[in-house]
Parts: structure tokens; sequence; C-alpha cells
């Protein structure tokens, strides 16, 4: 019997076990709408925009480990969604992207409401297409979950013109379809498996670089375990945080523009770099005719077009991480390597990570009340000093779980992000850090948050700045803060250095902001003040909580590299 492309459209979800779905009604989607109504085995979420609905999939699908799925409708619904799109293709995330468009007769007519949205992600999605036969519905919707899902994680869009969504055809709906031309790699060439193996056994002073590819194929365990056989030590980039637990001993610290001192030292001292899972863009290699210029480079990725793109390497493995540190544990014997470690470790007291105590409340003070409140759970964070302060900061023991975008840094990312991964893990504490700068490109969403009723801790670093780039600014451009200063107002003098008694007041008062949404809200000054405010936020199981950290204007993330440098000049004061 045939029935209607909408209702097979829910079909096909309920096949694919989808429980979730962020959805934004329109004209061109009205039929799915009206579908999903008549069920109850999808829970449908409505966000207020839909960059944020893509995000809150994008922080489902990393809390659960499961495909986020998002629904829109065609036109400026569809092109909303597109910065988050590119953030998913950047940091792999699996999200299926169905947008509603207008029917086949009106396509290249410039319809109301018509765009061309799989011609605009085509960059940026795993696969993208219009669905242009009713019959073919099924198989495109099983295609979409299986290559969104498959080898290296990724967006695909699935374009549903409205007529085929009232168009009868088949019912069937497959388990499985072979796709032409995707045959993605599950297996590793255990010639350069054992080439890479080689290489790092005969190393003096071998170094793990450990990327997101590890967390994403759950090697987190292999990982450790491979790298205490072989008594190598480990760092990681941003989105390799937690690959290994940071207070194991053999973990140095994060690499990179804001990394640890001691862990760039090491890769710019290190005479093999073994990496899994990483992509070597230029927040990780600086100047790449200096990035580990004495070592022999191994490159373990999944992704084959990643490997020598950035860094020419010695050894190419195209591989998943999961499976390839499997074979390699089974291998891993010990090295001497306590020459080397004790090198780190004199690197690691030369300049520790550390941030002065005597001005008040600072972002390490912030971090650390969280590490104390939170020992668990899932922390979110949105783009800018605050994230790097998270990512030097907070603890990752095995089993918590940081969610950042890393490739392409949207800010707006966090807060939706973090309800997102709250409606897909309820049981689990989910916090939010953010800035007062990130917080307002999508602060909408506490209505979405209430409306979901999903309590979860809001920790807004705020320092009256944009201040990732007033950072820039007060290093490298003589301190013109120029449009950083979110208390600026028309009448303002001209060459302002910092806030002082003239300002105006800050715009929005955030505890207000929280409160005329029904959430909790707090504002804090002091470590005292902080720790109390995290301990209640954390028993509360009614509402959001908001927290406002007030910091000084003045607090920067160091080290730092500046854009373009080696990564063993820091600036460390």
């Amino acid at each position: 019997m045939d029935i209607t492309g909408r209702k097979l459209f829910v079909k096909a979800l309920q096949e694919e076990g989808v429980d979730t779905i962020f959805a934004y009604p329109g004209g061109m989607v009205t039929d799915i709408v009206d579908e999903l109504y008549k069920q109850d085995s999808i829970h449908v979420v409505l966000p207020r925009h839909e960059q944020a609905l893509i995000h809150e999939a994008e922080g489902y699908a990393r809390a659960t480990g499961r495909v986020g799925v998002c629904l829109v409708t065609s036109g400026p619904g569809a092109t909303n969604t597109i910065t988050g799109i590119a953030d998913a293709h950047y940091d792999s995330i699996p999200l299926v992207i169905f947008t509603g468009q207008v029917p086949q007769s009106l396509i290249g007519n410039d319809a109301f409401q018509e765009v061309d949205i799989v011609g605009m992600t085509r960059s940026i999605v795993k696969y993208g297409v219009t669905v242009r036969d009713r019959k073919d519905l099924g198989r495109i919707i099983k295609m979409a979950f299986q290559i969104a899902s498959s080898g290296k994680p990724g967006p695909v869009l699935i374009d549903i013109p409205k007529d085929i969504q009232t168009q009868n055809g088949p019912a069937g709906y497959p388990d499985h379809v072979d796709i032409r031309g995707y045959k993605p790699n599950e297996t590793v060439h255990i010639g350069q498996l054992k080439k890479a193996y080689k290489i790092l056994k005969s190393a003096k002073q071998p170094l793990l670089l450990a990327g997101g590819g590890v967390n994403i194929s759950g090697a987190q365990e292999l990982l450790t375990t491979f790298a205490e056989k072989m008594h190598i030590p480990v760092v990681t980039t941003v989105m390799g945080k937690g690959a290994i637990p940071t207070d194991h001993p053999l973990y140095v610290g994060n690499s990179g523009m804001h990394g640890r001192y001691a862990a760039n030292m090491a890769v710019s001292e290190c005479d093999v770099l073994f990496s899994v899972g990483t992509r070597f863009n230029d927040r990780i290699t600086g100047d790449l005719n200096e990035f580990a210029p004495k070592a022999k480079i191994v490159h373990l990725d999944i992704d084959a077009s990643s490997i020598s793109r950035n860094v020419v390497v010695d050894v190419p493995v195209v591989s998943d991480a999961k499976i390839a540190l499997e074979r390699l544990v089974e291998w891993a014997e010990a090295k001497n390597t306590d020459k080397w470690l004790a090198k780190i470790g004199m690197w690691q007291e030369e300049n520790p990570l550390e941030m002065r105590r005597d001005h008040g409340l600072s972002p390490q003070m912030i971090m650390e009340a969280i590490n104390d409140t939170y020992p668990q759970g899932i922390v979110v964070t949105d783009v800018g000093q605050h994230q790097m302060w998270a990512t030097q900061y907070i603890t990752m023991p095995r089993g918590k779980q940081m969610i950042t975008s890393g490739g392409l840094g949207t800010m707006g990312f966090g807060f939706p992000a973090a309800v997102g991964a709250k409606i897909g893990a309820p049981d689990k504490d989910v916090v939010c850090i953010t800035g007062d700068g990130g917080m307002q490109m999508n602060m909408q969403e506490m209505a979405t948050a209430i409306c979901e009723k999903v309590p979860l801790t809001i920790c807004i670093l705020n320092n009256n700045y944009l201040g990732m780039v007033r950072q820039m600014q007060q290093l490298f451009y003589g301190k013109r803060y120029e449009i950083t200063c979110l208390r600026r107002q028309i009448g303002c003098p001209d060459g302002c250095k910092g806030p002082n008694e003239a300002c105006p007041p800050y715009v929005p008062d955030f505890v207000k902001w929280a409160e005329s949404y029904g959430a909790h809200g707090q504002r804090v000054t002091s470590l005292e003040e902080a720790k109390a405010a995290l301990a209640e936020a954390k028993e509360r199981t009614d509402a959001p909580t908001v927290i406002e950290f007030m910091i000084a204007t003045e607090e920067i993330v160091l080290p730092m590299v500046k854009s373009g440098n080696p990564m063993s000049e820091m600036i460390l004061k």
C-alpha cells in the first residue's frame, strides 16, 4: 500500500530510532510538522532560531553519540542553518538536516522562500541532495543516516520539495542501502601501522598527539593504555582534550596557540611525533616550517585527504583511531623515557600554567570551582577567551566530556549546544561556560531551555569586552580597542582605553534577563560567592541557573603564540 511522503518521513525516523528532532515550522514543512503531531515516539523540540536549532542538534549528537536530526523550512529557515552545518563539518558531528523546498514546478522561478540550499552547502556536507522522485525518498533518507554516522562523521542535507511530501509512493523503508562510490575505511593497513610503530619504538624522545578523532571513535581508554604500556607522554589538541585523563602522570597538556609551555616545547623537541585523529590545523602548528622540526611524524587519521595536507608526514596511516589503537596496544612494549619525561617535567616547573591569585576573581579560580562542584558530567563552551581558559583549567577525569566548537570557532554555539546536550543526556550535569559576547548571540534559547525544563548551569564570564579580539588589540594593535567594548554607546569618547567610572551601564543585566524568563540569576564577584552559587545551581532541578562572574577586563589567555609564529615562541607574561 502506498503512503504519502510525509508519512514515510516519520516512519523513516522511527525506523532509525530517532527519539528527538529539533524543528522550526514554516510553509514548506507544514505537512511534515502535521504528521509529527500525530505520533508520540519522537520528541519535537521547538527552538527559537534555526541557527540555535542546529547547534542544539550538535550538542545532542555529541552528548549521545547518535545522529542529531533537524527540520527547517525553505529559504531563510534553511540558510539560517548554514553556520551550524559548517561547524558540524569541521568538528565531524553526525547530523541529518531536512529542509523544506518549494514544489518542483516552482524551482528555478525565484519563488517565495526558494533557495538552492544544496548548492550553497555543497562544500560543507558529506552529502546533499534534493529529492526529485517520491519513490526515492526512503532510500535517500536511509543513505543520509548511513553517511552521517559512518566513516568520518559529518552533516548530511536532504532537501524535500513540498509536492514530494504530499505525493503517494512506496511505504517500505530499507534496512540498508549500498551507496555507489561511498566506501568508508573500516580497516587499517597493517604494513603501514607496523612501520609507524617501528619508528615510535626507536624514538628517544617520543610524543603522542591526540586529536578529536580519538574522542569521536571512543578510543580514549585504548590511547591511555597504549601510552601507559609504552611509557610515552601525551599532548592533546583542544578537540582532543579528554582523550587521556588530565590527572594522568603521562599527560602534558594541550598544545597549540594557547597550549601549555611544556606541551609546545615537547612538540618542538620530540624526535617522533605520533599523531592520532587530528587535522594539523594552523592553531596547532603555527609556522609550518618550524613545526616539530626535529621529529619524524606519523599521522594516523580516518580521513585520507587530511594526511599531509598541512604537515608533510613521514608515515601516513589511514584508519579509525579505535581500530588502529587496538592493534597498537597488542604490540606495545615499554620504553625507557625517564630522561625525556624529566625534561618535560622541568618545563612544567619553569613555566607552570598558573594565573595570579591577587587580582580578585580570576578565570582559573572559576574553572577550579566548576571542577570541584561538577567533577563529572558535560562541560560545553562557547568561543573566546573563556573557551581557552576552560580548555586549560577544566579537569577531565575518565567519563567527563567537553563539547566545544573547534574548527569553525562559532560564537553563539555554547548555550544552544548545552541545551541540546542536556536534552540528550538528562541524567548528566551540564555546565555551559560562555562569555558575555557569545551569550548574546543566541540568548533567546533561554525560552527553549525553560519550555523543555532543562536545569543546566550557565556560567557567563563577563569582562565587558569581546575579549579574544581585545586581547589581540592589546598585544599587537597598540591598545586600539575598536568595536570590542560591549559597554560603549553613542557619546562615549574616542580612544577609550578601558572601563572607568564614566562608562555607561552594561546592557543587558544578565540577572534580570534570566529572571524575566523564569530562570535563576546571580552575579558573583568573589571566590566564596562563586562556590556558593555553583553549589546552589547544582541542586536546582526546576529551571536553568545563570551565574554571571565579574572578571577583570585586562585578564588575557597565556601562553599565547602569535598567528604564524613557531609554537616554541610563546608569550608567557
